[in-house]
């Protein structure tokens, strides 16, 4: 299979796990805490990697290890705690579709601090988007009964975060193997996390009786395995083979896979709907570019 046909398959699939996180993570949220879901799907995550990437582990530098801790809190540390927290107030498929403005964060971080040329082909691929993804939230917040509306700049910022995680790992981390990052990612990360849950409240000492602890664990446990570690692995993948940008435009999918889980939920999925859905698939089809920029 050839690298744009592999970089197509990649797109698609970690358009489907990642779509299908923003509803797991509203559901392990019934039966445990914002600080408390961050930090154990981070250890569950690293445990996974783990028996199956630990002879990756050896061989890089100084200079590569601080860029895998650095990508390791922006790519995830961070990202996994404010999706979390930002659920507690709003939909989950207005999280995803605010997690959109990704592309615009990759391409401004890339053009200011890496030198990289974008052309206008680019640049309207990431305003069509955006355009889609302002429509979804416009129609998200108008037809459900949502929080406090703050909470949704938690997103913006975990969008910057993964800005800055995937231009790091293009630019910084060339050579270093897909599951190596992964999983030197969250073994940065996993003390803090640790640290985080063990000062938490959660009942150490009845939470195996408790059904509905026990239920939110088991949507973690499968975030875990396909929405992070397994995505993690495919995604670092599809950035050896692809641009930052095209990479990144996976975000412009979630949404679609976000909404039809709330559909399913019983979510209202109108006209305007699919007028924005098709807004964002236009502007992947911009944003996808074969030819280096100048």
């Amino acid at each position: 299979m050839s690298d744009g046909v592999k970089k197509w398959v990649y797109l698609i699939v970690l358009s489907l796990i990642w779509g299908s996180s923003y509803i797991l993570i509203k559901k392990g949220l019934v039966g445990l805490s914002p600080v408390q879901l961050g930090s154990i799907r981070i250890l569950m995550t690293t445990l996974i990697l783990l028996l199956f990437g630990y002879k990756s582990l050896s061989g890089w530098s100084y200079e590569q290890w601080k860029w895998l801790v650095f990508t390791g809190f922006f790519g995830t540390f961070f990202p996994s705690f404010l999706f979390a927290f930002s659920e507690t107030e709003i939909n989950s498929s207005v999280v995803a579709v605010l997690n959109g403005l990704t592309p615009m964060f990759t391409l401004i971080i890339a053009y200011l601090f890496f030198q990289q040329g974008v052309k206008r082909k680019q640049i309207g691929g990431v305003l069509l988007g955006f355009a889609g993804t302002v429509l979804l939230v416009a129609q998200e917040f108008s037809l459900s009964n949502t929080g406090d509306a703050r909470y949704a700049l938690l997103v913006v910022i975990a969008a910057l975060c993964y800005g800055i995680n995937v231009n790091t790992i293009k630019y910084k981390l060339e050579g270093v193997t897909p599951m190596a990052i992964a999983l030197s990612n969250f073994i940065a990360i996993a003390l803090p996390a640790l640290i985080l849950l063990l000062t938490s409240s959660f009942p150490w000492r009845t939470f195996y009786i408790n059904t509905t602890i026990l239920t939110s664990l088991g949507y973690i446990f499968i975030l875990s395995l396909f929405g992070t570690a397994f995505a993690k692995v495919l995604f670092n993948k599809l950035l050896t083979i692809s641009s930052a940008v095209f990479s990144i435009s996976i975000t412009y999918l979630l949404p679609i896979v976000a909404i039809g889980w709330g559909v399913l939920d019983g979510e209202h999925f109108g006209g305007a709907q699919w007028l924005a859905s098709g807004l964002i698939l236009g502007g992947i089809y911009l944003v996808t570019e074969t030819k280096k920029a100048p």
